[in-house]
């Protein structure tokens, strides 16, 4: 029986939807990105691409290639496997010896796959079930159970090999990175923003990360935090340019505190998102990503979003737009952002005693300096573009 352990299967899920042409893109894009992640972490494999699957082949370390293309965007699973002849008596000594360290007690599904005609293989989906659960209680005495098993044995049986697996790990779905054009994302170094930033990510967009540093009244190691935040994200990614671009806007902040009172927050996101838009035109960006839920904040109340936005051009993007404060919590564990984005963010120093929660358009203009916008835009052009990883 020829058979390999150094296989990592790697499933996708919306790309399949695709037109032919489109999804062929797609495929590529996502074999470009999956490589590149296992390059960057030293992580022997070598990314292709067989019928509706990309397969990693000589990955001598199948257990943390799985786990590592579980994290890229577009990526709906991946399981490291043992390959074998698609023949029936092979494939059925294969699974015998996966079940070898079968858990004590736990129940077992086998879920079955046969890819091709009858004349390709002379057996069903149905017969592969049959035969290797039968095997695996033979080894074990398992309890079999096809609603809610503890593991399940997945056999997928095609032309030239099957592959089996007993370990599935879970990614983030959506489309491969880079498929959906750049949008500017602003980071704050709290909790929030690094999601969202996230979100864009997962739905195929590259990210160009802004972070405004509110001189002053920025938090300690604020932008330190926020830059952090960012290299957590960047390995996921790191084929992408995930360049930091840091905004100098103390003299923004320290206008509004000397001009503007209950609306200051509203007037404080209307430049940054104007900073964003200077970036995003600089940058070839079509949109901009903030980490903003309806409600969470005063400056988050549906007419004051309305009122934020109205000072761009550019769509906003906000994928937390309708998130409770701990789902978002929660993703941002998963993620593993949340240690680095706990410390303060500054704005609190600059909101108001009594913020305006349901401020209109005319009256946050009549309040803002007049220079309130060129030198939002003068503080972009003095960015200055960091390394997340410091170099």
């Amino acid at each position: 029986m020829n058979q390999t352990a150094h296989v990592v299967l790697v499933g996708y899920g919306e790309v399949g939807t695709k037109s032919s042409s489109v999804r062929a893109k797609m495929e590529a894009r996502l074999r470009t990105n999956l490589q590149a992640v296992l390059d960057d972490r030293s992580l022997p494999g070598r990314v292709e691409r067989e019928w509706s699957r990309l397969l990693v082949r000589d990955a001598t370390d199948a257990e943390a290639v799985a786990a590592a293309c579980a994290e890229v965007p577009g990526v709906v699973w991946a399981r490291p496997c043992v390959a074998c002849d698609p023949v029936l008596d092979d494939i059925v000594t294969v699974c015998r010896s996966l079940a070898s360290d079968h858990p004590d007690g736990a129940a077992f599904a086998v879920d079955a796959d046969r890819v091709g005609g009858a004349d390709q293989h002379a057996f069903t989906s149905s017969d592969l079930e049959r035969e290797a659960g039968s095997a695996v209680v033979e080894a074990t005495g398992a309890p079999v159970d096809l609603d809610d098993p503890d593991r399940t044995y997945r056999i997928e049986c095609r032309e030239e090999a099957a592959y089996l697996s007993v370990r599935r790990f879970d990614g983030p779905g959506g489309l491969p990175l880079g498929t959906q054009g750049r949008a500017v994302s602003l980071v704050s170094g709290g909790i929030d923003s690094p999601v969202a930033t996230w979100e864009l990510m997962r739905r195929g967009c590259e990210i160009v990360p802004v972070y405004v540093d509110l001189g002053d009244y920025g938090g300690a190691d604020h932008r330190a935090r926020a830059i952090e935040t960012v290299r957590t994200i960047a390995r996921r990614a790191p084929n992408a340019d995930m360049r930091v671009h840091v905004v100098p806007a103390g003299d923004v902040v320290e206008r509004l505190m000397e001009s503007v009172d209950d609306t200051r927050m509203l007037s404080l996101r209307r430049a940054m998102l104007a900073i964003a838009a200077e970036v995003a035109t600089d940058e070839h960006a079509h949109s901009i990503v903030t980490g903003e839920s309806l409600g969470q904040k005063s400056s988050q109340t549906g007419e004051n979003l309305a009122v934020t936005e109205a000072a761009v051009d550019y769509p906003v993007h906000r994928p937390l737009l309708t998130r409770d404060k701990t789902d978002i919590v929660a993703a941002a564990r998963d993620l593993g952002t949340y240690d680095d984005s706990t410390l303060p963010v500054g704005c609190e120093r600059v909101a108001p005693s009594f913020p305006e929660t349901n401020a209109s358009l005319s009256a946050v203009e009549a309040a803002e300096p007049d220079d309130l916008f060129d030198l939002a835009v003068e503080a972009a052009r003095e960015r200055v573009v960091v390394s997340p990883d410091g170099e």
